[in-house]
């Protein structure tokens, strides 16, 4: 059974390390070690996930599966009017294929509706399989986008909406 537990600063070294083991197995085909290892330094430090977790609009939540934490979902709400964006959704691979995800989804779908949103949006790498689950899932593309996110790398990317 899938259950979720709001985040807190004594979660962060948790968050850092299910952030490291999923990202490098989820993008290990489409991106570069040294991007991903960028990439994780830049969002994941104990620093960015404390500053999120004192914004009263991001909420991040540990997503367990039989007791064990599997994976986390970071989403801010009212990002833009009536607008909650999905910042982060990830699982380790040993909860993939088992509902975690699809369970994840529903939730933040009743937390947005439960704070007055009416649209989710999310971004998700153009070869990320991730994307025929958020699409399962009632997302749609709306835009595609390529995002400069230093240090010579990208984000080439489709942004994704899901309307409550």
């Amino acid at each position: 059974m899938t259950s979720f537990k709001k985040a807190a600063e004594a979660d962060i070294q948790l968050i850092r390390e299910l952030a490291e083991q999923s990202w490098n197995s989820a993008y290990a085909e489409l991106l570069s070690q040294e991007q991903i290892d960028y990439m994780l330094s830049e969002m994941y430090s104990a620093e960015e996930i404390s500053s999120h977790l004192q914004n009263p609009n991001y909420h991040y939540y540990l997503i367990f599966n039989e007791n064990t934490a599997v994976g986390f979902i970071g989403f801010e709400h009212h990002y833009e009017p009536e607008t909650t964006k999905l910042h982060r959704i990830y699982l380790i691979d040993g909860a993939k294929g088992k509902g975690c995800g699809k369970a994840a989804l529903n939730f933040l779908k009743k937390q947005v509706s439960l704070n007055a949103d009416h649209r989710i949006i999310l971004n998700v790498n153009k070869e990320n399989k991730a994307r025929g689950i958020y699409e399962s899932q009632g997302f749609t593309i709306y835009k595609e986008d390529v995002f400069d996110i230093g240090n010579g790398f990208v984000m080439d990317d489709y942004l994704m909406e899901f309307k409550l």
